[in-house]
């Protein structure tokens, strides 16, 4: 944490104080043992650098899955009056709707656990997965914009999927303000053969097993019950998304003397919401979040054949039922009360997710009730959780939560810890098959890499902005 001092405010709560040029304080997330963890990450200096910005709105944030990013540390959420405020892609991150997408099935274990093996790899040799994979969803032009513009519901209208799954995708899969013309040539060349695909990395495709409930009345609702197999995708906006971020970061970082703003880290270029630069970028951001939602609906699709397929079941007895797809690397316009006014403001979340509480309009409706599903996914080894946003999530967070368990480790330093291991045999010994490209993709993303998804979750938890749900165990899963 370098130089930076943290005020403990409460059990899960640190307070980093406003000093020299800081235009709000900062508040941590993280619980004693987590904290611990943030004394060899620079994600603190970030919390700090991002507080800088002119436009921000109360606090700079950070949830307990925070560590080093590009410019927002990942697990970043910051607001931004629309009058006065900034947009920036270092904000929102290179993998524009990085999200998850959790479906339940009519199955049991007992139902798959001879077909385990066939179905995992019948999954990985159906789902394109690695760097530069490409699908089987070739792209006129035409019909390109038409994803950019349309987002998940392109992916239905062509045959992947049914409608009910754009009803339980946050904001119906779609961002109105895309704007194909905001994209640059080049990203739409990188888009054009990575539709419906996996990707490399820390995505993945799990199968999961309910292994115990917290809340029942919301398990009810959200259509969850235990030892029931469950499959969460976890992929974005592949190429397309990296490289919108990094044509407008290079044009934000070109003009950064033009807007006049100091900035502590030149990561953080950024450009006024109500300035054209901010406006396209919104625009070309959009259709990458859209992008992203229709990659995830034909994943989705892809996913129910192979089970339906490879089990001998038709799609009534395998049942495959969109629980929720929410989005983790974004930014939205949205309306929140700010002393006792309510105002538009525009939210940062990089490596977080919406924490919607009960009776919000943005919510399902089948979900309004109780309120909106919040999935968090943890390493390979361990399994995700579902919680439910809280009105608490309204007041402190900006309606937002963590995105997952968050890395301790670097890439490298993984690969190096790992070295002489097979994680693969590791893991088959604690019950989870794993399929991936390569035994350097498994090193990455070995479970010691990551935080334990317990404590993250449990902050989220104790603080009350999102309230546990469900615990899914990973039986299964593909890697890029």
């Amino acid at each position: 944490m370098s130089d930076i001092t943290l005020e403990k405010l409460d059990d899960n709560r640190w307070l980093l104080p406003q000093t020299g040029s800081m235009r709000v304080p900062g508040i941590i997330y993280a619980n004693e043992k987590i904290y611990q963890l943030l004394k060899g990450d620079e994600s603190a200096r970030q919390v700090a650098n991002v507080a800088h910005l002119p436009g921000i709105v109360n606090f700079s944030l950070a949830m307990p899955d925070v560590h080093w990013g590009y410019g927002f540390p990942i697990g970043g959420v910051a607001a931004f009056d629309l009058d006065g405020g900034i947009i920036s892609p270092g904000g929102v991150g290179y993998d524009i709707n990085c999200g998850c997408r959790l479906m339940t099935t009519n199955l049991t274990l007992q139902d798959i656990k001879t077909r385990l093996s066939d179905l995992t790899t019948a999954l990985y040799h159906h789902i394109p997965s690695g760097v530069g994979s490409t699908g089987s969803v070739k792209l006129s032009g035409k019909d390109q914009k038409k994803v950019l513009e349309e987002g998940a519901a392109w992916a239905v209208k062509a045959g992947f999927g049914l409608h009910e799954d754009l009803e339980t995708t946050e904001d119906g899969g779609v961002i109105a303000v895309a704007d194909p013309e905001q994209v640059s040539a080049r990203a739409l060349e990188r888009g054009k053969q990575q539709l419906g695909t996996l990707g490399s990395g820390n995505h993945f495709l799990e199968i999961e097993v309910v292994q115990e409930i917290f809340d029942e009345e919301a398990a009810n609702t959200f259509g969850l019950h235990k030892g029931q197999i469950a499959v969460m995708i976890h992929t974005g906006s592949r190429g397309l998304g990296y490289q919108i971020c990094d044509d407008y970061l290079a044009l934000m970082v070109k003009h950064a003397q033009e807007t006049g703003i100091a900035l502590p880290d030149r990561q953080l270029a950024c450009a006024y919401l109500d300035s054209g630069r901010g406006k396209n970028y919104l625009a070309a951001m959009a259709c990458g979040a859209n992008y992203a939602w229709a990659n995830r609906q034909i994943l989705m699709h892809k996913t129910r054949e192979v089970f339906e397929k490879t089990l001998r079941m038709s799609p009534r007895e395998v049942n495959m039922r969109l629980v929720y797809d929410v989005c983790h690397n974004i930014a939205k316009i949205e309306s929140f009360n700010i002393c006792g006014v309510v105002k538009k403001l525009c939210v940062h979340r990089k490596g977080a997710t919406r924490a919607f509480p009960a009776g919000h309009e943005a919510i399902p409706v089948r979900y309004r009730g109780v309120g909106q599903p919040v999935l968090i996914p943890g390493d390979m080894g361990t399994g995700s959780y579902v919680l439910v946003g809280q009105e608490k999530a309204m007041t402190e967070t900006f309606g937002s939560a963590c995105h997952g368990a968050g890395r301790v480790m670097s890439r490298s330093q993984a690969i190096k810890t790992s070295r002489g291991r097979s994680i693969a045999r590791e893991l088959s010994e604690k019950g989870v098959l794993v399929m991936a490209g390569s035994k350097g993709t498994l090193s990455e993303e070995m479970p010691e890499a990551y935080k334990n998804v317990q404590d993250v979750v449990q902050v989220m938890h104790d603080s009350g902005i999102a309230k546990k749900v469900a615990k899914l165990k990973s039986i299964s899963c593909i890697k890029g």
